[in-house]
């Protein structure tokens, strides 16, 4: 069991309460957000607007009417203690089908070179390892996940790309995540899903939420296709 400081409780505003577990990454830390979070959204107050989880604290977005000592109240009654025990599985491993390379993944040969490695072993690692759901951010659904192959990272773009298609895959140094939607950025892009993974008129909007478990599945440029077209395999 590993047992973490009182959690520091500050306001952010008129309207943010932001509770902060500890510094850095850690799976454990990360555990104590979402138990947090989920401790709250159980109680449902009728003041909370959000909760936004990050790698290591949780910010609690409240009706700017709300009694602030209510609120400060609530939220120590739903912090954790601490722990090991707190790394539940929230809705099992959700499995991410991808189509490395080529147009899909035009910088895999760059991250195979720098890793000293084939191709295809980039994808073997790639896709070999279980990943964690740190935190959503950057666009709506993007997930930052922890797990990857150390062997594989590398520096992003030094020249970021105006346009990444929506469901890319890509590495920036140690950590791996999907673009949702059609957006700038600067991660190598190693493949792509034909999966949504954020779609406003869906819900939930986002297929991964943070404090999930995925893998990525390899598939063939005709099987992406086919689940693009929303065939079933």
């Amino acid at each position: 069991m590993i047992l973490y400081e009182k959690p520091r409780l500050t306001w952010s505003g008129e309207s943010c309460l932001v509770a902060e577990f500890g510094d850095g990454i850690d799976r454990n830390l990360n555990a104590l957000v979402h138990r947090c979070r989920r401790n709250l959204s159980a109680e449902d107050p009728c003041w909370l607007v959000e909760s936004v989880p990050t790698y290591r604290s949780l910010a609690v977005y409240v009706d700017e009417n709300a009694d602030r000592e209510k609120v400060w109240d609530a939220i120590v009654r739903c912090l954790p203690e601490c722990g090991e025990q707190d790394l539940e599985d929230k809705g099992g491993l959700v499995e991410i089908p991808v189509c490395y390379g080529g147009e899909y993944g035009p910088d895999i040969e760059t991250v195979a070179k720098g890793a000293g490695i084939p191709v295809e072993e980039v994808i073997s690692r790639h896709s070999g390892a279980e990943y964690y759901v740190y935190m959503l951010g950057f666009t709506p659904g993007f997930c930052y996940l922890g797990g990857m192959d150390p062997t594989l990272e590398t520096p992003r773009l030094e020249e970021p790309r105006v346009r990444i298609p929506a469901g890319s895959v890509g590495i920036a140094g140690k950590q791996t995540g999907i673009y949702p939607i059609e957006s700038p950025g600067g991660w190598q892009l190693l493949g792509r899903t034909p999966l949504d993974m954020f779609d406003p008129l869906r819900d939930p909007a986002v297929l991964v939420d943070a404090g999930m478990r995925l893998r990525f599945v390899p598939v063939t440029e005709e099987a992406y296709l086919a689940l693009k077209a929303g065939e079933t395999l």
